[in-house]
């Protein structure tokens, strides 16, 4: 790529960084609102759906299409379920607007907002609203990870913290066997959103994470944070990136994440 369109294409990723930040923080508000109040249904695969997971899917790809009609856009709860969406575009947008939607209908705090910008199918750039903290986590691998716009110091956090990882149940038993060296020395967090476990361990709250039950919504996002904050990320069956089709039923993309020493030890397991 010669100079003139490096600088274009990274004209083009700023003016959407940009843009997502606002759309997301505009949902906020909203989604405070909703909070632990709102009415909810079991859909097929028994996960709970909202009425604010529709209409903040749908607030948030509004606002962005205003500037850029010509990406692709990905929501779990906005695609008819018997349509495979083909990402034909450079661009694509993939969101879970509430991750942990039981715990935000049941009003347990740990649930987020999770917006994910692809170039090429590849998560390059990630935002988390954390509602815990009413923190926005945003990165992408060489852009930098950063909370509230403010750079994150994950070293720092890592010499405060335990040695803690974040797991997600119901697991097979035979899973649960391998991992039964790791349990006997880490703590263990399960806290009902796969997009924030996964961002924990870029912020440095949590060694490493385990997850077999995941999309690519609940993810992409999360997967940009953590190569910011330059951790390794492995899929345990195959890839969902580059993401090249989108459908609400698609298949879990087991994996686990963390620091070197944490992978290096979980891969000696297997």
């Amino acid at each position: 790529m010669n100079r003139q369109a490096k600088a274009q294409l990274d004209s083009q990723l700023r003016h959407r960084i940009n843009a997502a930040r606002v759309a997301v923080r505009d949902q906020i508000a909203f989604f405070g609102r909703q909070f632990g109040d709102v009415a909810s249904e079991w859909k097929e695969d028994d996960t709970r759906v909202t009425f604010a997971d529709f209409a903040i899917s749908e607030k948030l790809f509004a606002e962005l299409r205003r500037d850029f009609p010509e990406d692709d856009y990905c929501s779990e709860e906005a695609s008819p379920l018997d349509e495979v969406l083909e990402l034909e575009a450079r661009f694509a947008w993939v969101v879970d607007p509430i991750d942990g939607t039981n715990n935000y209908a049941l009003g347990c705090t740990f649930c987020a907002i999770s917006l994910a910008l692809l170039l090429d199918g590849e998560p390059i750039y990630g935002f988390i609203y954390d509602h815990s903290t009413k923190d926005l986590l945003e990165g992408g691998p060489g852009r930098g990870f950063m909370r509230n716009q403010k750079k994150v110091d994950r070293n720092k956090a890592v010499a405060d913290a335990q040695t803690m990882i974040g797991l997600h149940f119901p697991m097979p038993v035979e899973e649960l066997e391998v991992l039964a060296p790791l349990l006997a020395k880490y703590r263990v967090r399960c806290i009902g959103s796969g997009a924030l476990t996964a961002a924990y361990v870029a912020t440095g709250y949590l060694t490493g994470v385990i997850d077999s039950r995941v999309k690519v919504w609940d993810i992409a996002a999360a997967y940009a944070l953590c190569r910011a904050a330059g951790l390794q990320w492995i899929f345990t069956e195959s890839s969902p990136f580059p993401l090249r089709r989108f459908h609400p039923k698609m298949d879990f993309s087991p994996y686990y994440a963390g620091a070197d020493s944490f992978v290096e030890e979980l891969a000696a397991l297997s």
